[in-house]
């Protein structure tokens, strides 16, 4: 075994596929991807999500209090990645990606036709938001694809590395806006 960095730790230990969250706030429709989460509740179905004041969809979250979990698929990962090295306060993700959303039933924020799966959330507790950008959302509706069961998701282990199904999907080189946490 070899000791590396502590700062290394997600990358072994994040349990949940890559997601792709959508808001809808004053200024439109956003959807970024995001990696930090976990299962906190089975019911009612409570996720803890890390969204902060870096992300341009923490306002439209903190304002409306609601969102959509994508599941994306793991055939996505050039996308998921261009999504997450992008703002959208400088681009409309929809129409650069080229990304099919549909409307949510109870929330504003769209689904992703494309993806595996869409939860609608919306925000249960935000007392740990400020303190670690930690966001405690309920799950109100749950789409599935068909097919859903078998369709390879895609984790994140840092710097554009993915796995899919034991596979490892390299995309380091699209790393361009998380260039400086690159380095194991």
């Amino acid at each position: 075994m070899q000791e590396i960095d502590v700062a290394n730790a997600f990358r072994l230990i994040e349990p949940g596929p890559v997601l792709l969250v959508t808001t809808c706030g004053t200024d439109g429709p956003n959807v970024m991807t995001m990696g930090f989460h976990m299962m906190v509740q089975h019911a009612p179905p409570l996720i803890g999500c890390v969204i902060g004041p870096w992300d341009h969809s923490y306002r439209a979250l903190r304002e409306t209090g609601e969102c959509v979990l994508s599941v994306p698929r793991a055939s996505m990962s050039a996308t998921v990645t261009d999504i997450g090295n992008s703002s959208g306060v400088d681009i409309d993700k929809f129409c650069t990606f080229e990304i099919e959303a549909q409307p949510g039933i109870t929330v504003k924020a769209p689904l992703l036709r494309d993806c595996i799966a869409n939860l609608e959330c919306r925000l249960a507790d935000a007392t740990l938001s400020n303190s670690y950008s930690l966001h405690i959302l309920e799950v109100e509706r749950l789409w599935v694809a068909p097919g859903w069961r078998e369709a390879p998701m895609l984790h994140h282990i840092g710097d554009g590395y993915f796995r899919k199904d034991g596979d490892l999907i390299d995309e380091s080189r699209r790393m361009t806006r998380w260039h400086h946490l690159a380095g194991l």
